[in-house]
């Protein structure tokens, strides 16, 4: 069995505001992720996926729970010392390309502050591995003096891509790196990620709402509701055969541009909110708005358990299935 590169367990991350009011953003979220692989984790705006991928890398505080990296613990808390150690194995490419730039530097002091700040190599070798990586994402390398407002959206995230894959980091998270591009632009730029992990050897944990990008690009997809798994599978068995309910509609109110596909749909679209991650219901967290919601429903919270019979690992969160499971 390969072991995992990284791996969380039970990871929860809540935010405090004050006057016993708490933000329940990630609850009891385990996740392996092994050495090459592309997990798509999605969900609706609201269910907690870039804060685990946040969490996951340190960026926020961990609550509870744990997260291994190649078999070592991670702290709970990041230090400055931390940060240092874990920046050249572990990065993030952000979710706006706009507001993720600093305007105030050029692209080649963008891609090479990481180089300057983690490496011991000389100006000349920054300088060189800045235009070798701007090749490599389909830009100019003498356009290294220029600033971000000077380039196109799409042109912006290959910089954040640059940027993130100029130390040659193991593991990156993929904040939506795709939402605020056009569609045509949106292949470009999967398609790019695609590349460099074969040729670079990367893990990725690719956070995006379209579920076609996530499924072309993705080995397996992990679906988020309201801050706890809710189904995890290999791409295509998800896609194709989603088994939890809020993934049936999820899918099925995902546009479809091949009118031949043999996908099947969700007849009815989402209803209701999702609810306020202050006031998490108890038992099964789409209750409110789940078509087959049974009593056990309200009172009960479903367990991620693996469902037999599946020629591939697949895990569910329903009673539906409470039958079925091991």
């Amino acid at each position: 069995m390969i072991e995992p590169l990284i791996s969380a367990t039970s990871l929860t991350k809540h935010f405090h505001l004050g006057r016993k009011r708490t933000v329940h953003a990630v609850d009891d979220v385990s996740l392996d992720i092994a050495p090459t692989e592309i997990v798509g984790l999605v969900g609706e705006s609201g269910s907690g996926k870039s804060t685990f991928g946040k969490t996951l890398i340190g960026l926020h505080d961990k609550t509870s729970g744990t997260v291994s990296y190649k078999g070592e613990q991670l702290p709970k808390a990041y230090r400055s010392g931390d940060f240092q150690r874990f920046a050249s194995s572990m990065q993030m490419i952000f979710q706006d390309p706009y507001s993720s730039l600093n305007p105030r530097m050029t692209v080649g002091e963008i891609i090479g502050e990481g180089l300057r700040l983690h490496s011991d190599a000389s100006s000349s070798e920054v300088t060189d591995r800045v235009g070798e990586w701007l090749r490599k994402v389909g830009l100019n390398p003498d356009h290294m003096s220029r600033y971000p407002h000077e380039f196109s959206g799409g042109q912006r995230q290959r910089i954040g891509i640059a940027r993130a894959f100029i130390l040659e980091p193991d593991f990156v998270v993929c904040d939506e790196p795709i939402s605020a591009l056009d569609v045509s632009v949106q292949a470009q730029v999967v398609n790019l990620l695609g590349e460099l992990k074969e040729s670079l050897g990367l893990t990725l944990l690719f956070i995006a709402h379209d579920l076609s990008m996530v499924r072309y690009v993705s080995d397996r997809i992990a679906v988020m509701y309201l801050g706890s798994m809710i189904e995890l599978g290999k791409a295509n068995e998800v896609f194709f055969e989603p088994k939890h309910p809020y993934t049936q509609l999820l899918i099925g109110s995902n546009p479809e541009p091949d009118p031949t596909s043999e996908r099947e749909r969700a007849s009815t679209g989402m209803q209701g909110e999702i609810p306020s991650p202050i006031n998490v219901p108890e038992g099964c967290r789409f209750a409110n708005r789940c078509p087959h919601v049974m009593d056990m429903c309200r009172k009960e919270t479903p367990p991620l358990i693996p469902l037999q019979n599946l020629d591939a690992e697949h895990s569910v969160a329903c009673h539906l299935f409470s039958e079925d499971v091991n």
